[in-house]
């Protein structure tokens, strides 16, 4: 296996976590938090979408689908590429409304080919090149790809778990 295989593998277990996560949830229960200040399914799984389309359009040097597509007003937001919702505040999180289960699975399909079709070409020495130099040391592709899956595999397992606590009650 090379390192393009073993990043497919691992960022293709994404959509399964995402479908399962919010497949046949109404808009309500997709932004219906499990208590205050909770994130709900509908927010985390946008979140985990938002870091993938921006961490991925930077080192393609793209724009984001986000910006170029007509994802922002499924969501009730302004196409703001800033906008990958760290540090939102409960306010910030609630104003996160998808529309329907299809708008987070469209995004996130969409972002996920992108992505897809990056890891593909990967090539072992790809992953030295230094994408971001705003942290000590610089952050190389293969650093940033390993947060992004990281993170987006995080926010995957917290959203079910959230949805089991909808269907619990």
């Amino acid at each position: 296996m090379d390192v393009s295989d073993v990043l497919t593998e691992t960022y293709g277990r994404l959509p399964g976590l995402v479908r399962a996560a919010v497949e046949g949830l109404s808009p309500e229960e997709l932004r219906r938090a499990p208590a205050p200040g909770a994130n709900p399914v509908g927010w985390l799984v946008w979140h985990l979408t938002r870091v993938q389309d921006d961490h991925v359009a930077d080192v393609l040097g793209a724009e984001q689908l986000w910006v170029t597509g007509d994802w922002a007003g499924r969501f009730g937001l302004p196409a703001d590429p800033d906008d990958t919702g760290y540090g939102h505040t409960p306010e910030q999180v609630a104003a996160v409304r998808p529309e329907s289960d299809r708008a987070l699975l469209d995004y996130f399909d969409a972002v996920a080919e992108r992505t897809r079709g990056f890891l593909a070409g990967l090539r072992p020495a790809d992953l030295d090149r230094v994408v971001d130099e705003a942290w000590d040391p610089p952050v190389t592709l293969g650093v940033r790809l390993v947060s992004v899956a990281e993170d987006d595999l995080q926010h995957a397992g917290q959203a079910a778990y959230v949805r089991g606590l909808l269907a619990a009650g």
